[in-house]
C-alpha cells in the first residue's frame, strides 16, 4: 500500500535530523514525499523584493531535492504561502497526505512553535502530525554548501575555475550564487540582474557544478547577509571587479562580511577581460 508523506520545512529544509527521518520513511514500501517551504522575507534590508523572497525559498528546496533523489527519495516540491499554517493547509487539501512531518527550529528561535503550528494543525485535519526539531547550528547540513557572490563579474571564466577547484575537494559540495540587483536608472535592474543570473548558471552547470542561484538586495552586504540567514554555508566567495573599478571594495564588502559571518571569505578579483575566449556576453531582455 502506497503512502504519501507531506514534509514542510523552512530554514531547516536541509537539517539532518529531517532528511534522516525522510530516509527512514523512504524504506516504507511505495513512499513518496511532497516537500512544501512556506516562503519566509528575510531580516534584513529597508525594502523586501518579492522575487528575492521566492527565489531563495526555491533555491532551498531545489537544494534538497537535489539531495534526496540523489538518495533515491521519490520526492516534488513547491513553494507555500508565507503563513506556515495556511501553507500546510493548502498541501494537505492538495494532496491528501498520510501523515505530515514539520520540521521547526528549538522552541527558543521558532516562530511556528510560537504560533502552536503543530496543534493547529491535528485540530484542524485530523492528519498524524509529527514534530521533528532541527538545530541548524548543531547538526548542519549532510552536503557542504559554498555561497558565491557576485553581480557584473558572475560569469566570469576565474570565478568557475575556483569554484571547480573547490567543487574536486569536496564531492558534495553545492554552490548558491547571489547576484545583487544593480541600479541601472531605466527600471531594467530586476531583468539584468536575472539574464546575468540566467547565464552565469547555465555555464556553471555546463562544467559540471551542482549549483542554484538567486537575484539579492541591491546592497551586496545585505544580500549575503540574508543568504546566510536562509543557508547553512561552509565558505564565502566574493568577486569583484579590481578595485580601482570596484564599489563593493570601496564599501569595504569583503571585511565587513568576515565580521558579521565569522566565516571564511575568499576574494576573487575577475580578470580584466569581459568574457573568456568562445564566450558570448547575457542576453538582456527589454523592459
Amino acid at each position: 500500500m502506497s503512502k504519501h508523506i507531506l514534509v514542510v520545512a523552512n530554514q531547516t529544509i536541509g537539517g539532518a535530523t529531517l532528511l534522516d527521518l525522510v530516509r527512514e520513511r523512504a524504506n516504507e514500501p511505495d513512499a513518496s514525499f511532497t516537500l512544501v517551504v512556506p516562503m519566509t522575507r528575510p531580516r534584513s534590508g529597508y525594502v523586501i523584493y518579492d522575487d528575492a523572497v521566492r527565489e531563495s525559498a526555491q533555491v532551498r528546496l531545489d537544494l534538497t531535492l537535489s539531495y534526496l533523489r540523489g538518495e533515491d527519495v521519490v520526492a516534488s516540491g513547491e513553494l507555500g504561502d508565507e503563513d506556515p499554517y495556511t501553507a500546510t493547509l493548502d498541501a494537505i487539501d492538495e494532496y491528501k497526505p498520510d501523515e505530515v512531518i514539520i520540521s521547526t527550529l528549538p522552541s527558543s528561535s521558532s516562530g511556528w512553535l510560537r504560533r502552536d503550528l503543530i496543534e493547529r494543525i491535528q485540530d484542524a485535519t485530523g492528519v498524524p502530525v509529527t514534530h521533528v526539531i532541527s538545530d541548524m547550528n548543531s547538526e548542519g547540513l549532510p552536503f557542504k554548501v559554498t555561497l558565491v557572490v557576485a553581480n557584473v563579474t558572475a560569469g566570469r571564466g576565474d570565478l568557475r575555475a575556483r569554484m571547480k577547484e573547490i567543487a574536486a575537494e569536496a564531492d558534495d559540495m553545492l554552490f548558491i550564487v547571489v547576484v545583487p540587483l544593480q541600479a541601472h536608472g531605466d527600471g531594467r535592474a530586476a531583468a539584468v540582474a536575472r539574464a546575468r543570473l540566467g547565464n552565469t548558471l547555465d555555464k556553471m552547470r555546463r562544467e559540471g557544478l551542482l549549483v542554484a542561484g538567486m537575484v539579492g538586495d541591491p546592497d551586496p552586504y545585505t544580500a549575503t547577509m540574508n543568504a546566510l540567514q536562509f543557508y547553512k554555508v561552509s565558505r564565502i566567495i566574493v568577486s569583484t571587479l579590481p578595485v580601482t573599478r570596484s564599489g563593493w571594495l570601496r564599501a569595504d564588502l569583503i571585511t565587513r562580511v568576515r565580521k558579521a559571518s565569522n566565516i571564511d571569505v575568499e576574494h576573487i578579483v575577475a580578470e580584466q577581460s569581459g568574457e573568456q575566449p568562445g564566450e558570448k556576453p547575457a542576453k538582456v531582455p527589454s523592459p
